[in-house]
């Protein structure tokens, strides 16, 4: 189990596949950041100022603590429950947007795999080497010319 372990792990393939998830993760920031910072504010004023972010259903108010002279609480703070379906919009913004940067990857990757393999079919095979006859032929040819 070990040996077989030692094999895996010296492929190569697990590097691969870190570098892999350390650029998607990135990716993924990259995406974020375009869909936060640079697609959704202009959507945003198109829509009358709205910042999507601050968008959500609010089922409970929040309240801050109240305290009296001495700083003794007269009554505890409550916490503002809220659906935040801004924040979910954002993020099927997102998704779609990586979703169809990985179609454009995966699809130009494949045309450039088909194209190489149409390369491949289209190279003429070099022709076969002549045997043995047909050098000896040649050779005797060659000689009756002379």
């Amino acid at each position: 189990m070990i040996k077989e372990f030692k094999e895996f792990i010296s492929k190569g393939n697990v590097v691969e596949m870190a570098v892999g998830l350390i650029m998607a993760l990135y990716f993924g920031a990259i995406i974020k950041s375009l869909v936060n910072d640079i697609i959704m504010p202009p959507i945003g004023l198109l829509m009358g100022g709205v910042d999507f972010n601050d968008l959500k259903f609010i089922m409970q108010e929040g309240t801050a603590a109240l305290t009296d002279a001495s700083g003794a609480v007269i009554t505890a703070e409550v916490k503002e429950v809220a659906i935040t379906y801004g924040i979910f919009i954002n993020t099927i913004i997102t998704f779609i947007i990586v979703a169809f940067a990985i179609f454009l990857l995966v699809k130009g990757y494949n045309n450039m795999k088909k194209k190489m393999e149409k390369e491949k079919e289209e190279a003429p095979a070099a022709p076969p080497a002549p045997s043995k006859e047909e050098v000896l032929l040649g050779e005797i040819r060659d000689l009756l010319k002379k």
